[in-house]
């Protein structure tokens, strides 16, 4: 069993961000797995090292916070079933640097309901069942870290509806995200190696931020 290693309800905000840093958590799983298009590994290398500022909060992600709750209500409505918060952080039994924040549990199963909020459906196949995959690795990683048996995706996509992606726990997979982790952190993390540009765009960005003062010629190791 993961161990409880916050209460977010006695910390403050700057507290939990600090564990953050010094952890991966869900949102960090698809990073690490090269499946999220909207970061890369060096941008995470460079937010867990502190070498960028932090992400600022914004209206989305305001927005995303706020209507968490009407998410779990409509799914409960759905599907029958309970859910209750959750209101700690865990640590992976075997490595602290993995981490999971679930948003509710499933009542009577082993099992988590993760809620989302989209104002459009971006490519993916909702009313398919496809889990866009930085979600997907989010949902496989808290199956990993708290040995949990499935979990519910809750997508709302704002004025269309709300979409319920069932997601079983994936052995092959979690063998693959956690030693993606463990290279990770130990390789680059714990040894300030930087990770090596993938070409994205949040990776030049990245660049960017870390040698905005940078000269032709110059070699960068890796």
């Amino acid at each position: 069993m993961a161990r409880k290693i916050l209460d977010t309800k006695k910390a403050t905000h700057e507290e939990w961000l600090e564990l953050r840093k010094h952890s991966l958590g869900g949102s960090d799983a698809g990073i690490v797995m090269n499946m999220n298009a909207y970061s890369s590994t060096i941008s995470l290398y460079a937010q867990k090292k502190g070498l960028v500022k932090e992400i600022e909060d914004n209206e989305a992600m305001r927005q995303g916070r706020d209507f968490e709750q009407y998410v779990a209500m409509r799914y409960m409505e759905e599907t029958g079933k309970t859910v209750r918060n959750d209101n700690f952080m865990y640590a992976d039994d075997d490595y602290d640097f993995m981490t999971a924040n679930i948003d509710r549990r499933i009542v009577g199963e082993n099992a988590v309901l993760e809620c989302k909020t989209m104002s459009s459906f971006n490519g993916f196949n909702l009313e398919g069942g496809e889990a866009p995959p930085h979600y997907y690795c989010q949902c496989q990683h808290y199956m990993m870290v708290l040995g949990l048996d499935y979990a519910d995706l809750a997508v709302l996509v704002y004025q269309r509806g709300l979409y319920i992606i069932h997601i079983d726990r994936n052995d092959a997979f979690i063998e693959q995200m956690r030693e993606a982790e463990i290279d990770f952190w130990q390789n680059y993390i714990e040894k300030d190696r930087i990770p090596a540009p993938d070409g994205s765009e949040a990776s030049i960005e990245t660049l960017k931020d870390l040698y905005p003062t940078g000269k032709a010629d110059t070699e960068m190791e890796i």
